[in-house]
């Protein structure tokens, strides 16, 4: 393959969880190539589902031409495509971070020795990856993930002309991050919100939660500035099914909408009828004479 790789023999099995590992950790080619025509047949294949999940992600400055990343023509990206591509990986496949983190590892019952090559890993505090890269005509690469009291950053440093320049100039991004903003959570999904009246129900009340969690990135010191509007009747009318939304939530900061939710429903409250009232009278009516 040329570049990074553990020198895959055919005649040799290795499971998907040792190619990742060795993919994650050591950058190898022969691996990634290997997984592309596991999954797609070919890697012409793979690179075909590569180019249109980039487009699904707004990657409007990426083209691949191979799976790997050594240099080839019309074969481009740029920093921010690589952060958003690594933060789809981290938010929608979070278990990345088992691979990305392992500092020393081997294959082939301790025959092949792993060391990453990411040294942020072993140096950085909270650091959950990501990946390096290097080639003769991009340089030194590197997509930085890190995580502190509950905030995750992302820091991308493209043709850095050594391996020392890339990883000082990610931690200085992350560094700039963490002292300088943090994440601040509103609400938590299923929190309850306010418990409504409800009219013309076989219950008198419900509660009306948040659908999702919501938070936002703040710079400190801004947090006294975030203003809350909750959008919601006092009252509700029956029949009412669970997840009904009933109103939302918006998070502002200096005027800008940061955060929403919309406000839904517990549970189910069925429309009072005429044999759900006879029973809750003769209900009312046993419970008077006891």
């Amino acid at each position: 393959m040329g570049g990074s790789q553990i020198w895959l023999d055919t005649r040799e099995t290795l499971t998907v969880h040792e190619m990742l590992k060795a993919i994650c950790v050591v950058s190898a080619n022969d691996c990634t190539v290997a997984m592309a025509e596991y999954l797609a047949g070919s890697e012409e294949g793979f690179v075909i589902q590569m180019n249109n999940k980039a487009r699904m992600l707004g990657m409007n400055d990426t083209t691949f031409k191979n799976c790997h990343g050594i240099d080839e023509d019309g074969h481009v990206t740029s920093a921010y495509d690589i952060s958003l591509m690594s933060r789809e990986l981290l938010v929608n496949h979070p278990n990345i971070t088992n691979y990305t983190t392992i500092w020393m590892d081997s294959l082939r019952d301790g025959k092949s020795s792993l060391v990453n090559t990411n040294k942020l890993i072993r140096n950085y505090k909270g650091a959950t990856g990501l990946k390096t890269g290097s080639t003769s005509v991009a340089l030194y690469n590197l997509s930085a993930s890190a995580t502190r009291d509950n905030l995750s950053l992302i820091a991308v440093v493209l043709k850095a002309p050594n391996t020392k320049v890339r990883f000082s100039e990610a931690q200085k991004l992350l560094d700039y991050g963490f002292s300088n903003y943090s994440y601040s959570e509103f609400g938590k999904k299923d929190e309850v919100v306010k418990s409504l009246t409800v009219t013309k129900g076989t219950l008198s009340n419900v509660a009306a939660i948040l659908e999702n969690s919501t938070g936002a990135l703040v710079k400190k010191g801004e947090e006294k500035n975030l203003v809350q509007q909750v959008n919601l009747e006092e009252t509700v009318q029956a029949p009412i099914k669970k997840g009904q939304v009933l109103g939302d939530v918006t998070y502002s900061l200096n005027g800008e909408v940061i955060g929403r939710s919309n406000i839904v429903a517990q549970k189910d409250v069925s429309q009072i009828s005429l044999w759900s009232m006879t029973g809750f009278l003769f209900q009312t009516w046993y419970q008077l004479i006891r």
